[in-house]
C-alpha cells in the first residue's frame, strides 16, 4: 500500500475529521434559527428587532437531522431543506446550557411524545396562544415548557411589539382589521434567542 506524504494525511485527516465533527454537531432538541423568506419575515423582524424570523427543534430520525417546525402545516422538515429556505442558507444552532443533564434519553423520549400533540395542527397568523393553530417559537416553547418544564424565553403581549413600522402594520391590518388582541401572550424567536438558558453551538 502507497504511503502518503506526511502534510497529505495530515490535510485529510483534518478534512474528515471536520466533516465527521460538522456531521455530529446536531443533537437532539437543539434549537434552530434563520431568516425566512416568507411573506410575513420582514414584519416580523421589525416587530420584534431581530434578525431571525423563523426557527424550529432538531430531532433525530434515521440517524439524519430533521427540523420539527411550523410552516403551512407542523411538520418534520430534513434539515437541508429547512436551510435551503432561509435567506443565504445561513443559520444558526442553540443548546440547552444544561443540555447533558436535562436532555436524556427519557427526556428526548418525551420531546418526541409530545410532538404528537402539534403535527398537522395549521400555522397561526394571528399568533394566539391556544394549540388549535401553531406558530414556529409557540411550537418550541411549548414543547419544551410541557416535556421537561423548561420556559425557553419569556412571553410578552402583542402590544410590547413595534407596532408602528409601515411593514408591521400592513400586516396586522391584513391579519386583524381594526380588532388588535392587544394583551395575547406572544413568545417570540428572538426572545428564545436570547434566553440565557441557551447557548450558541453553530453558526452556519
Amino acid at each position: 500500500m502507497t504511503k502518503l506524504p506526511a502534510a497529505l494525511a495530515l490535510l485529510l485527516s483534518v478534512f474528515f475529521c471536520g466533516a465527521g465533527h460538522a456531521a455530529a454537531a446536531l443533537k437532539d432538541g437543539d434549537i434552530v434559527f434563520h431568516t425566512s423568506r416568507s411573506a410575513q419575515s420582514v414584519a416580523v423582524q421589525r416587530a420584534t428587532g431581530s434578525r431571525y424570523s423563523h426557527m424550529g427543534i432538531v430531532l433525530m430520525r434515521g440517524g439524519k437531522p430533521y427540523v420539527f417546525e411550523a410552516v403551512s402545516t407542523v411538520r418534520y422538515t430534513p434539515l437541508a431543506q429547512w436551510t435551503a429556505r432561509g435567506n443565504g442558507g445561513h443559520y444558526v444552532v442553540k443548546r440547552l446550557r444544561d443540555a447533558d443533564r436535562l436532555l436524556t434519553p427519557g427526556a428526548v423520549a418525551t420531546l418526541r411524545a409530545r410532538t404528537a400533540d402539534f403535527e398537522g395542527r395549521p400555522y397561526d397568523l394571528t399568533f394566539e396562544w391556544s394549540d388549535q393553530r401553531i406558530y414556529c417559537s409557540e411550537l418550541v416553547w411549548k414543547l419544551y415548557q410541557r416535556a421537561l418544564g423548561v420556559r425557553i424565553g419569556e412571553l410578552q403581549k402583542i402590544r410590547e411589539f413595534n407596532l408602528t413600522d409601515p411593514a408591521v402594520r400592513a400586516k396586522m391590518r391584513e391579519r386583524y382589521g381594526d380588532k388588535v388582541p392587544m394583551d395575547e401572550p406572544v413568545i417570540s424567536p428572538v426572545a428564545m434567542f436570547e434566553s440565557p438558558l441557551l447557548r450558541t453551538v453553530e453558526t452556519r
